[in-house]
């Protein structure tokens, strides 16, 4: 058990490190970051949440719709542990139901309907600079081990590098360009989930695990799977069989 649990966090650190080289799709990185840091630590959920141009956080990866809707609406509300975690690039945490009531009364409704007592948000943050925030959920009340908090941070410290990483002698233009284009990215993804969830009348966080697969197998960008799928380039469908192009 305890090899497995280190192969995954190595695998992880794999996933967020191979990104300082060459070029990289940063939703697709930082989805496969929240899935594997998920299941290392043993949490129920977990998000990221990036700010765009205007400053104002959107969720970019979340291990499931759930834990998705549940990140937009902090943000719609303006009030919990991901919103202030990005405000002041400090963690925040609350470690029961109580905590969560007491801090954050509205977001502690919409996460105990979501079955979540327990909370704990991570800024993307390098120096002075926040990005937005890694944000774990459990459904168990309790504070997360030191050592797992530590290695979480230190996996948030590397996503954030990758995205930060100078590939142009304009720092600061070219990491608005790479938070712009993930944040759109994330629109077309969403649209081409509702497509697939549509069509084959399946749940949300299934019809994103064949996008994704189709992806991979297809060494494909997420975001450029996503666009393929809406504009009727192509046809995935809802089992493991060869997807075709579109009016075949």
């Amino acid at each position: 058990m305890e090899q497995d649990r280190e192969r995954r966090l190595i695998d992880a650190f794999l996933v967020a490190t191979r990104t300082l080289v060459g070029d990289y799709d940063v939703v697709e990185m930082l989805q496969t970051l929240v899935d594997e840091i998920a299941g290392t630590f043993e949490l129920d959920a977990a998000g990221i949440t990036l700010a765009n141009q205007d400053g104002e956080l959107e969720v970019v990866a979340a291990t499931s719709t759930r834990t998705a809707l549940l990140e937009l609406m902090q943000l719609e509300a303006g009030e919990g542990p991901c919103v202030e975690a990005y405000a002041d690039g400090e963690p925040r945490h609350a470690d029961t139901v109580d905590e969560l009531r007491m801090r954050w009364p509205s977001f502690a409704v919409a996460a105990e309907a979501a079955g979540f007592a327990s909370v704990h948000s991570i800024p993307l943050r390098s120096r002075d600079v926040v990005l937005g925030s890694m944000n774990l959920f459990r459904s168990a009340p309790g504070a997360l081990a030191e050592r797992d908090l530590a290695a979480v941070r230190a996996l948030t410290d590397v996503a954030t590098i990758s995205i930060l990483q100078q590939r142009s002698t304009d720092q600061a233009a070219r990491t608005q360009e790479q938070l712009r284009r993930a944040l759109d990215s994330r629109v077309a993804i969403e649209q081409a989930k509702g497509f697939l969830a549509n069509t084959h009348q399946v749940d949300p966080d299934v019809a994103f695990s064949l996008l994704r697969r189709w992806a991979r197998a297809n060494n494909v960008l997420l975001q450029d799977a996503a666009r393929a799928v809406t504009d009727r380039r192509v046809v995935i469908p809802p089992t493991d069989a060869a997807p075709s192009p579109a009016g075949r």
